[in-house]
């Protein structure tokens, strides 16, 4: 059940962007100094692991968060629950397909 965003963040070929970032030493100490224990060749490619973590997390509770507002909305103008669950399933199974 992957989210086109999510498989279009899946391949290798995405474009790439160079950005300046300022971070304090003694975090990118600590980053070297775990990136190794978890398996990663260098730190950069630690804090991108973070970052994408983070990134999913919030796109997860936004989406979560618009889908109880359209889910009250629809309440409020009379749709049934049980109609809102189908079309919650409907879509959820068409997400499965993809």
């Amino acid at each position: 059940m992957l989210s086109e965003g999510l498989k279009e963040r899946l391949k290798k070929d995405r474009p790439m962007t160079t950005i300046t970032l300022r971070i304090p030493i003694d975090v990118v100490r600590s980053l070297k100094g775990i990136a190794p224990l978890k398996g990663y060749a260098g730190y950069q490619t630690l804090l991108k692991s973070y970052i994408s973590e983070g990134l999913r997390r919030d796109e997860a509770l936004v989406s979560a968060d618009a889908v109880a507002k359209l889910t009250a909305a629809l309440r409020k103008y009379g749709v049934s629950q049980a109609t809102i669950e189908k079309a919650k399933k409907e879509l959820t199974d068409r997400n499965e397909d993809s």
